[in-house]
């Protein structure tokens, strides 16, 4: 006799594994407390195992119940897509869009512009999580998510939202001081910025039109982990800076920094939407993803293009 899966169990086990709490997996799902409790035990005895610790002021995950929640989370999010191909959230944008963002670019580009999205579509809420880590999109139940690079993971469905240039600049004050580098084995000398976070930090690779790569070792006094701290020190002509368009282009217009060496450049990278994979996307998704589109074909330093898995 076949064994029918308990599939409500498991998506009640999804909520209170992602909420941490049974009360407010309840009020979710619009339940009782009471009822989210009762099937938990169900399913733990159901199993004969233990999913989640439970003391008077916290709840956690067992070995097994970590074992178990992206599966569960799986269910819950093909059980949604089903439906979103239905009901009417697959028509009209309203409901909340769990987006992930990586951190530099989306305090930049994209926190500046959300208050917009809202008050455009106010039947939609935003959950933003802005990270260095690249998240698990189905496990982590995120909408989408918009990073550097393309996604490892081949099942997800991904576009390139935007590409951008990274600029070699430096602050009027460093070059009237030490000289402008005339050639790549002159920037050397210069003192230099130094991110951290990256694995080209201290060795800058740059090209030429005719394809000439050629790698600089840097060295400097400020070293920093994120890219968004470099400007105000390039500013400052502490030092050089290699970092994206969306991060100088307004300290280039304004000339509180100037571009080094325009002849050689670094590598173009991209941002991509990154989303679950199957077919449908939820009103509220399609609508945040069409914003984010228009908004970058306006930006002078964006670079627009719509390769990648779909």
């Amino acid at each position: 006799m076949m064994i029918v899966p308990d599939v409500d169990a498991w998506v009640i086990f999804a909520k209170v594994a992602e909420h941490g709490s049974f009360s407010r997996a309840a009020e979710d799902m619009g339940v009782a407390s009471t009822t989210v409790s009762k099937t938990i035990t169900r399913l733990e005895q159901r199993l004969n195992t233990t999913l989640f610790h439970r003391t008077t002021r916290k709840l956690s995950l067992t070995e097994t119940g970590r074992i178990c929640v992206e599966r569960a989370t799986r269910i819950l999010s093909d059980g949604r897509e089903i439906e979103s191909e239905i009901l009417e959230e697959a028509r009209v944008p309203r409901g909340r869009v769990r987006m992930a963002c990586v951190t530099g670019f989306g305090i930049e580009t994209v926190v500046p512009v959300l208050p917009a999205f809202l008050q455009a579509q106010p039947g939609v809420e935003v959950d933003l999580i802005l990270t260095e880590d690249e998240v698990d999109v189905v496990g982590g139940g995120f909408d989408l998510a918009l990073r550097i690079g393309p996604a490892r993971d081949n099942s997800l469905r991904m576009s390139r939202l935007v590409s951008f240039r990274r600029r070699l600049v430096g602050a009027p004050s460093l070059l009237e001081r030490l000289g402008e580098p005339q050639d790549l084995d002159d920037l050397a000398r210069l003192p230099a910025v130094i991110p951290t976070s990256v694995p080209w930090g201290a060795e800058w690779e740059f090209r030429r039109a005719e394809g000439e790569t050629m790698f600089v070792p840097m060295s400097g006094s400020y070293r920093v982990n994120h890219a968004a701290a470099v400007v105000p020190a390039a500013v400052a002509g502490i030092g050089v800076a290699l970092l994206p368009d969306f991060f100088v282009w307004q300290e280039l217009a304004a000339g509180r920094l100037v571009e080094l060496l325009p002849g050689w450049s670094a590598t173009e990278k991209s941002a991509y939407i990154v989303t679950p994979p199957g077919r449908a996307r939820p009103a509220r998704v399609r609508v945040l993803m069409e914003f984010l589109r228009d908004h970058f074909a306006q930006q002078s330093w964006a670079r627009i293009g719509q390769d990648g898995k779909e």
